[in-house]
């Protein structure tokens, strides 16, 4: 009897966190470009900027910006180490109180290998995050109270594969699918651990190794610092690759 009331214990407190939970759907479009800049055949810049909207292009959801430092290892390993700066803004169903600004210190590894006509990538992230703390006023007014402290770790696999042609090379038609998991750890992550996870597929055109333009879908899956409130956002992605490659010509 004791082993029947606490899996019916068990089961009583499963459906009452499921039936807590609150999600909100909602439409948004990301407009994006990345560049990976080489300076020798070990180091280069990498350059980032995400426009990230609500409702269609209608209100902001996100700033993005990132800064780094490329090294190129052996075997086509990628390691980078740079800065972000993102500023969040108040949208949709379960608004944030205040637009706020956060400073990222972040680690990456890329690494890519090929089977048949597929290329894959895994790219593994850590993130350091200094997200600023605004303290709401009995008038209504805010009081910026320094910067919480927060980690992530962040793994993404990809596969893109060539439509048009056998090999991805220039005048390329291509598809591209991935998956992301963001896991948040160490002290005050809230009550989830999972933060957010991102499946996206594109159709794209490569005019070059350094240039590809694509276009698709994302199903963002945002898990709230309570738990309970959850997006999951049908987003618009419009991206840019363009690389520019400072190295001398042998």
């Amino acid at each position: 009897m004791r082993k029947i009331g606490l899996i019916l214990l068990v089961m009583i407190i499963a459906s009452n966190t499921f039936s807590q939970k609150i999600i909100s759907t909602q439409s948004h479009a990301w407009t994006m470009y990345t560049g990976n800049h080489r300076l020798t055949e070990k180091w280069g810049i990498h350059t980032e900027y995400q426009w990230r909207r609500s409702d269609f292009y209608e209100h902001w959801q996100q700033s993005l910006m990132r800064l780094g430092v490329d090294y190129y290892g052996k075997g086509g390993a990628q390691y980078t180490i740079g800065y972000g700066w993102i500023e969040s803004f108040a949208y949709g169903d379960q608004p944030i109180a205040k637009s706020f600004n956060e400073h990222r210190i972040w680690q990456q590894l890329i690494l890519k290998s090929k089977y048949g006509k597929v290329d894959f990538q895994h790219r593994y992230r850590t993130e350091q995050r200094f997200l600023e703390n605004w303290i709401k006023n009995s008038d209504g007014t805010f009081t910026r109270d320094g910067f919480n402290f927060r980690q992530r770790v962040r793994y993404r696999f990809m596969a893109t594969v060539p439509l048009s042609r056998k090999e991805m090379l220039d005048n390329t038609l291509f598809l591209s699918l991935y998956d992301e998991v963001f896991l948040g750890f160490g002290s005050r992550i809230g009550k989830n651990i999972l933060d957010q996870n991102r499946l996206s597929a594109t159709l794209g055109w490569r005019f070059n190794k350094d240039f590809n333009i694509q276009l698709g879908y994302l199903n963002q899956y945002v898990i709230k610092s309570d738990g309970i409130k959850q997006e999951r956002n049908h987003t618009l992605q419009l991206g840019m690759t363009y690389n520019l490659d400072f190295r001398k010509k042998v």
